[in-house]
């Protein structure tokens, strides 16, 4: 199992250069990853940086540890944007990108507040999964088109692809036991539970995947601290899980979270 960090751009980590000084401080302390909210508002008017752009100053400071958004929510994000964006990441960290997904929330108003149709799950479901299809098709370096329900591309190749192949690793967030969403991931990379999940959770929702999976290649169960029931790591490793992330907050004081860090991962 490796084991990251999982690091809000809001509040104390608003600043952009506080998120990087940390991330090279992760690297050393021997963290595996690096991974960040992407949130415009969260409670409370709290200073906020944009992740993409931070995740590219990590990326030109470290060489070892995977980084990512986890998880943008692609509802509310034009996927041929995301696509540059991620491809990019990818070629600045020499292959080391993870594209984290999920369907969003209109809890801070991040869709409302802009004029943004939030809908309902499952209209942004659709509209998450119209937009992985864009960004995977973009991906390939052919020239696109695509008429889906929410996206259309006309005869657009976006060059250079990301150096990963076949993809950038792609992890979806899901509630479990929702089922839907955990099928959405078994069609990609990885699941992100966002939810409470005990160590038999872990083993019901890695063997719905199973049934579900018609891909080859590794799989990823990815559990963060903000959703396990136990701290007994070793229970959520026997149950299959690949990453665990130590979860941060908003609230939590930049000292703190220094303080994370430095002491490592919990191996």
């Amino acid at each position: 199992m490796r084991f990251g960090l999982h690091l809000p751009q809001l509040g104390a980590l608003g600043e952009p250069d506080a998120l990087v000084a940390l991330a090279r401080a992760a690297e050393t302390a021997g963290w595996d990853g690096v991974f960040l909210w992407d949130h415009l508002m969260h409670a409370g008017d709290l200073p906020a940086c944009d992740p993409w752009v931070a995740l590219g100053a990590v990326a030109a400071v470290t060489s070892r540890v995977r980084l990512g958004p986890l998880v943008t929510p692609l509802p509310r994000r034009r996927p041929w944007k995301v696509a540059r964006e991620a491809a990019t990441l990818d070629r600045l960290s020499s292959g080391r990108a993870v594209l984290g997904v999920g369907i969003g929330t209109d809890r801070y108003r991040e869709f409302s507040a802009f004029g943004e149709d939030a809908t309902d799950d499952r209209g942004r479901a659709t509209r998450l999964d119209d937009g992985l299809a864009v960004i995977t098709e973009l991906w390939r370096g052919e020239r696109v088109r695509h008429a889906g329900p929410h996206w259309t591309v006309d005869d657009v190749l976006q060059i250079p692809t990301p150096i990963q192949s076949p993809r950038v690793p792609i992890w979806c967030a899901a509630i479990w036991p929702h089922r839907p969403p955990v099928r959405r991931a078994a069609r990609w990379d990885g699941v992100v539970p966002v939810g409470r999940l005990t160590p038999d959770d872990a083993r019901d929702l890695l063997a719905e995947v199973d049934r579900q999976r018609t891909l080859d290649g590794p799989f990823d169960l990815v559990v963060p601290s903000a959703a396990a029931t136990t701290t007994d790591l070793t229970a959520y490793d026997d149950a299959g899980a690949t990453w665990w992330l130590q979860s941060l907050s908003p609230g939590d004081a930049l000292d703190a979270v220094r303080g994370v860090v430095d002491a490592g991962p919990p191996r």
